[in-house]
């Protein structure tokens, strides 16, 4: 099906994932709806704007439908300014491993201290290599979606939810 996002995400154990990195980007991202596992999504890659819109996830959160456009900068900016409270900043860094690109995604402001990876798949049942980085996976679980972590900040979380292996 042209459009399903098929991935696995993980948490991050230390710092190493930087000096493996071949290419990083600042992102920032708001959402214009996010109810009942479906999103509408504005983000801003650098000096670039995007429009997606995500369906509900299936198979455990393994897959889901997923719409992406390119939009102007200036189209971005403004839509930026109808999305829900709280926004996402992370830096996006990209790693090599095998035929699979990972990529990392360090958390700022709010949810500060939060490092994901994540692997895009052809398959569900495609295999690929981790990296020595790669922690816990946390596939399916909403508390490390995007749009959770903007209404639910990984800095309110308590002790007991983090589970980085720093």
């Amino acid at each position: 099906m042209q459009g399903l996002e098929i991935e696995r995400k993980f948490l991050v154990k230390g710092d190493g994932y930087k000096q493996q990195a071949y290419g990083s980007s600042r992102i920032k991202q708001g959402y214009i709806c996010s109810s009942h596992g479906r999103t509408v999504r504005v983000r801003i890659r650098d000096e670039r704007g995007y429009l997606t819109i995500k369906g509900p996830s299936e198979n455990g959160g393994l897959s889901r439908y997923e719409f992406e456009k390119e939009i102007s900068l200036d189209e971005a900016e403004h839509l930026m300014q109808l999305c829900e409270p709280g926004i996402i900043d992370k830096t996006r860094w990209l790693v090599k491993s095998g035929r699979h690109t990972f990529e990392v995604d360090e958390f700022y402001g709010e949810n500060a201290g939060l490092v994901m990876a994540e692997v895009e798949l052809g398959a569900e049942d495609e295999s690929y290599e981790k990296p020595d980085f790669i922690g816990q996976e946390v596939t399916g679980d909403r508390r490390y979606y995007n749009s959770h972590l903007r209404k639910n900040p990984f800095s309110v979380w308590g002790k007991s939810a983090e589970s980085t292996d720093r």
